[in-house]
């Protein structure tokens, strides 16, 4: 026997009964109590209205998410929501709580007959006196969720960061301000920069690196500073020209090789003249890259003079720190003199490129080394390890912004996860997944979800048989942007098209400016079906007339311009065309046509008015055969309507078909209606004069049933002496009645005298 209840009982595998309701098309579970929410784990997955939903783009707070989320995989699923659901009934005296969707939870509803429950209830007590509400007998979110100010006044807080206000010796607080400049810090629980193990570790680590790299300089000093505490700078110099130097030797090399060659090294003439015509700078790029100084083959390399001038600087510094210094004043450099200073450098060039702790540089050698003599490091992992002793308290105190927040939130998420009756129900409440209001068209439509790309979620979307508008929203001067996806559900789509304007309120009451820029049509309601094709054939009889009218205005310019131009050509010749004779053929085909269209009309009339008092039934039935169709695939259209693949495409996985009936559309897509009560006046002073059309209607009216009365007869019997002419159908059907009537007499025949009366013989029925 079909059930005919709308909510019946489902017993779990636990042996729980629950209690369904039949809403949407489908069996939605109903979380009546807390026992629902406690005994969730036993709740066949199939039953749920979804099994997974984003972290994001929906209207829910993103904390309590976040803490639901504990792979932190940015998905909700339904382990995670029978996880911390079993977590939640399992702290508090009563799960009925959870549905009161409370800001604040009272202290003693806290089940402190576990060891979990003890601990966040201590670290609850401990959160209200760091918060100077000591005594207080509930806890609110909001004391929750700021833990920067639970931690204000703490300086170890169980999160392994260590900020310089943990210790009061000057000398560990100065080395954890050169840690956090030099490697970065780390933010404490209490709001403060500090450090914890790794970026103690880095640090000195490269504290270590720096000072052995100076230490192998130290033991080589000799090879590695031939100039004492000059080699630096010199170095510095001599690597600033030494590509250019070896450029220079190479050139007069290749020059001694081949003479011909000189000139091609030295550059042509013509690359001076490219540049000539330039406002010329010392250090152009075109300059410097020319040859250090004139190439001549076997010729040193001049030191003070004839260089080029882009070098002159460099190639001056070069001279005096380390020329000067290794080989005495000298106007010339020779190749073997350079590869001789080349050669002293080459202990110091290796040690420099092997620099090791080079982020430590800043602090000096000496402090380098202070600060690894010193007992700084094992001080400070003391303190981070007296820090994480506290872990668990404050992991304490993480899970009671937890409890907390679940208190509020766990509810609501199950009636929007679980089934979807925030969706369905009659109350005011939008779900989860809808992100506002969109008014268009004098409609309001509330499914409306938010899109992050509109191509991409096309693709899916239309298989759910809504018409979708795809809207770009801008709010504040364009600086903020989104997109959604509208669904229209009752009206009509005359009026919706990409470009027009509307405004769409979100669910923080912020308006938006919204325009439409992709329709995915489909049927929105019956009513739109019925006068769809009355529509189209007014579409296509407007086109029809404005094509006729187009191409008749056209004909009409064609012959006055035929005919002027005949008329000029008449007159210049002197000759009169002959007029174009009447063809007789036109006229009899127009009378057949005229004629065609009559008898149509008269065997359609004549059949209607056959109806007698049947006639009503006639336009209905004539009404039905031409709207009937396109009413019936609407109707079936409308009843595959589905929420799933709305939400699917923004990331939900949806586990049931979620219908969008014709009567749950009417409420989603409200339109304009006047207010009980409200007066309303029929009187347009600039509406258009229907007197015209009125009369026009009635004379159209009044020649047709003058017509029919003639076609059929009435005329006639209304006015036998008026000399009428008849129709053809009244010649046709009086001669078909005379026939009748001479079958229908007796005949008499004459035999010797007799005479013999013959009746009419019956047809046999």
């Amino acid at each position: 026997m079909r059930r005919t209840l709308s909510t019946f009982g489902f017993i779990g595998s636990d042996g729980y009964k629950w209690s369904f309701v039949r809403s949407g098309g489908f069996d939605q579970v109903k979380i009546r109590h807390g026992e629902d929410i406690k005994h969730l784990e036993n709740l066949d997955p199939k039953l749920w209205a979804a099994l997974s939903c984003p972290t994001r783009g929906v209207h829910f707070d993103n904390r309590t998410l976040d803490l639901i989320d504990t792979d932190k995989d940015g998905r909700i699923r339904v382990p995670d929501i029978v996880s911390v659901s079993k977590w939640v009934c399992s702290l508090l005296k009563n799960p009925d709580l959870l549905l009161e969707e409370s800001e604040t939870l009272a202290l003693d509803q806290i089940n402190d007959e576990t060891e979990e429950g003890r601990r966040i209830l201590d670290s609850a007590h401990h959160i209200l006196e760091s918060l100077g509400k000591e005594g207080a007998k509930e806890i609110s979110v909001d004391d929750v969720s700021d833990q920067v100010r639970i931690f204000a006044n703490t300086s170890f807080n169980g999160d392994g960061v260590i900020p310089e206000e943990a210790t009061d010796d000057p000398e560990i607080r100065r080395v954890i301000s050169e840690c956090i400049q030099i490697c970065g810090s780390v933010m404490d629980r209490s709001g403060r920069p500090g450090i914890d193990t790794a970026k103690l570790e880095q640090f000195f680590a490269d504290l270590q690196a720096y000072s052995d790299w100076w230490k192998m300089a130290e033991d080589s000093s000799e090879e590695i500073w031939p100039l004492g505490d000059r080699t630096a700078d010199a170095f510095a110099a001599f690597d600033e020209v030494d590509a250019k130097i070896d450029d220079y030797f190479a050139r007069t090399r290749l020059a001694a090789y081949d003479h011909r060659a000189q000139a091609a090294l030295n550059r042509h003439e013509a690359e001076y003249l490219s540049i000539a015509a330039k406002d010329l700078a010392i250090s152009a790029d075109e300059v410097a890259g020319f040859p250090l100084a004139q190439i001549v083959a076997g010729t040193p390399l001049p030191l003070r003079q004839a260089l080029n001038p882009a070098w002159v600087e460099r190639m001056e510094k070069f001279y005096e720190l380390v020329v000067v210094p290794i080989l005495g004043e000298q106007t010339t450099l020779t190749e073997a003199q350079y590869l001789e200073i080349k050669k002293r450098f080459s202990a110091y060039a290796a040690w420099n490129n092997a620099k090791q702790g080079g982020a430590v540089e800043q602090l000096g050698l000496a402090r380098v080394r202070e600060i690894l003599a010193s007992n700084a490091r094992a001080t400070i992992e003391g303190l981070i390890a007296e820090d994480k002793e506290l872990e668990e308290a404050a992991n304490s105190i993480a899970m009671v912004e937890k409890l907390v927040r679940l208190n509020r939130d766990l509810h609501r998420l199950l009636i929007n996860f679980v089934n979807f009756r925030d969706f369905y129900d009659d109350d005011d409440e939008m779900a989860i997944f809808q992100a506002g209001k969109l008014y268009l068209d004098q409609r309001c439509c509330s499914l409306c979800v938010k899109v992050d790309d509109i191509a991409k979620h096309g693709t899916l979307a239309p298989l759910s048989r809504v018409y979708l508008a795809y809207c770009e929203c801008v709010r504040r001067g364009g600086t903020e942007k989104m997109q959604i996806a509208a669904a229209f559900t009752a009206g009509d789509s005359d009026n919706l098209m990409v470009g027009r304007n509307g405004v769409f309120f979100d669910r923080d009451n912020q308006d938006w400016d919204a325009t439409i820029v992709k329709i995915f049509e489909n049927p929105i309601s019956i009513r739109q079906a019925f006068w769809s094709p009355y529509k189209r054939v007014l579409r296509w009889v407007e086109e029809q007339i404005a094509k006729r009218a187009a191409a008749a205005d056209m004909a009409a310019t064609e012959t006055l311009t035929s005919a002027a131009g005949s008329a000029i050509e008449s007159a210049a010749t002197g000759q009169v065309k002959a007029k174009p004779k009447f063809d007789v053929g036109v006229v009899a085909a127009l009378g057949v046509a005229v004629g065609g269209i009559t008898a149509a009309l008269g065997a359609l009339l004549q059949a209607f008015f056959n109806l007698g008092w049947l006639m009503p039934l006639g336009i209905l039935a004539l009404i039905l055969l031409i709207s009937g169709p396109s009413m019936v695939i609407a109707w079936l259209k409308l009843r595959q309507r589905n929420l799933g693949p709305i939400l699917d495409a923004n990331g939900w996985a949806v586990n049931t078909r979620a219908k969008i009936n014709i009567p749950f559309g009417a409420k989603l897509t409200s339109v304009a209606k006047l207010p009980p009560n409200s007066h309303r006046d029929l009187r347009d002073p600039y509406a258009e004069s229907k007197m015209g059309r009125i009369w026009a209607a009635s004379i159209i009216v009044v020649l047709a049933a003058v017509w029919a009365m003639w076609y059929f007869g009435v005329l006639h019997k209304w006015f036998p002496t008026a000399g009428i002419p008849k129709s053809g159908w009244l010649e046709r059907r009086e001669a078909q009645q005379a026939a009748g009537d001479a079958t229908s007499q007796p005949s008499s025949l004459e035999t010797n005298g007799l005479r013999i009366l013959v009746e009419p013989v019956q047809p046999q029925e």
